[in-house]
């Protein structure tokens, strides 16, 4: 663990720091959150959630309505909490290694959600096509970085694909503004990143975020495409509207490669 410590801190810095909380009422958040069955066990996901898949990008699968918005305003709400945006400078944080108790809740959620997928594995040549590999979905833990970014209107992000410090399957969460996020091929890329170059002639592929969707990136869609946010006047449109731009919260989670 001291060793991806070491190496996330030489790419990003230090992880930020946050106040101590208060037990109970953190508690209280997560249950609100997350609520137990009647025996006291968690049940993350109430009901099966539909996923899209798209064609033109192998690994890419989006659930939209995988937090309610009940669920959406508790995960709000554990992040204010965490007091790390108390400066308005500040828009971005990473934590790794051990993650709050929420963002934990939150990982067993999207596992829950991929095994109680309707979707079972298509056969696509010589591999199946499934939301998340299994090899993946069953690593533990299934993510142990954490991104939360805070985006005023006109805020976006560059195209990019992530770096090859993380493994394959990462996960996005979106709350309030909706947004148009768009995947363009890149032509070649190897497992450590060495080879990619951009297509001159790729196609921007527009995928629509709401609040509380969940967008998984794995195998093609992880290496191979590049994904960005742009937020600027004229470019966040769909079905021919423009959409209304307001704060937009994301949360990514990715899993730090091993190192030796």
């Amino acid at each position: 663990m001291s060793d991806q410590k070491t190496v996330l801190e030489e790419v990003f810095g230090g992880s930020s720091d946050s106040d101590t909380e208060d037990d109970e009422q953190q508690q209280h958040l997560e249950e609100d959150l997350f609520p137990s069955d009647e025996d006291g066990s968690q049940s993350n996901v109430s009901q099966k959630s539909s996923w899209q898949r798209f064609e033109e990008i192998g690994g890419l699968c989006l659930c939209r309505d995988f937090l309610s918005p009940e669920e959406q305003s508790y995960l709000l709400s554990a992040i204010q909490n965490e007091g790390w945006f108390t400066d308005t400078s500040h828009n971005q944080v990473m934590r790794f290694g051990d993650l709050p108790m929420w963002a934990t809740k939150l990982s067993d959620s999207i596992r829950e959600e991929v095994l109680l997928s309707d979707d079972l594995p298509i056969n696509d040549g010589d591999k199946d096509v499934c939301i998340l590999p299994s090899d993946l979905l069953w690593r533990e833990p299934l993510f142990d970085q954490l991104i939360v970014n805070v985006y005023q209107p006109g805020e976006g992000i560059c195209p990019h694909v992530d770096l090859m410090r993380f493994e394959d399957g990462i996960a996005i969460v979106s709350l309030e503004s909706s947004c148009v996020m768009h995947f363009t091929q890149v032509k070649e890329a190897s497992a450590t990143g060495e080879g990619r170059i951009d297509n001159p002639h790729a196609v921007k592929i527009p995928v629509y975020l709401t609040p509380g969707s969940l967008v998984i990136m794995s195998r093609e869609a992880r290496y191979l495409w590049k994904h960005e946010i742009n937020r600027k006047q004229g470019f966040q449109m769909w079905e021919g509207e423009v959409l209304n731009q307001k704060k937009r919260t994301s949360i990514t989670m990715r899993k730090l490669c091993h190192v030796e």
